[in-house]
């Protein structure tokens, strides 16, 4: 792929030159580019499910782009050479990342915490923390609060619980594109 820099002929240019080149505009600049070849043969299921969550991102793409209040969410991490666009789709094929349960000040009495790192590429939306007994009943659950770091999302307890043996922790991250993680701890 060749970049045209300040040529008068080629400056502006888009599209397909005969069977060969391809012109596109990126940035204020020509790009030239080989022409694109057709597909041949059956795509596998994996590259079929790639396609169908590109399809997906882009939508998402478009969503954002026509959404004032989420384009001037991510449009403050835009690198030169990328639009919002395309921080929307790589923000699509990232799922959050649960990285840590920490329960050590976890005591079963109301007040209580229970600290939850999570990450994304782009942002965390959201995180929810659940209690469950060992037989399965909920304790309780609700929303985590996110902490200066910006990393750690702090759960405090609203129900006491006498019996932890077996409970179980379950935490949901959320991010923009609305893809959710879980994570797991037993007691």
């Amino acid at each position: 792929m060749a970049e045209s820099k300040n040529n008068v002929i080629t400056h502006g240019l888009s599209g397909k030159l005969g069977d060969l080149i391809v012109f596109r505009n990126r940035n204020g600049k020509t790009i030239v580019a080989n022409k694109p070849r057709a597909r041949t043969g059956n795509m596998s299921e994996a590259q079929k499910e790639h396609v169908n969550q590109f399809q997906e991102a882009v939508l998402y793409g478009k969503s954002v782009m026509v959404d004032p209040a989420m384009k001037a969410v991510y449009e403050p991490t835009v690198d030169e050479g990328l639009t919002v666009y395309n921080v929307a789709i790589a923000d699509f094929f990232h799922a959050p990342e649960i990285k840590k349960i920490d329960v050590s000040r976890y005591t079963g009495k109301t007040g209580s915490i229970i600290k939850v790192e999570a990450t994304d590429d782009f942002k965390v939306k959201e995180v929810s923390v659940g209690i469950f007994n060992a037989d399965g009943s909920e304790v309780e659950h609700g929303s985590a609060l996110l902490s200066a770091n910006g990393i750690d999302w702090i759960y405090t307890v609203t129900t006491e619980n006498t019996s932890l043996a077996g409970d179980k922790i379950v935490v949901q991250a959320s991010d923009l594109p609305g893809h959710t993680t879980l994570g797991e701890k037993v007691l």
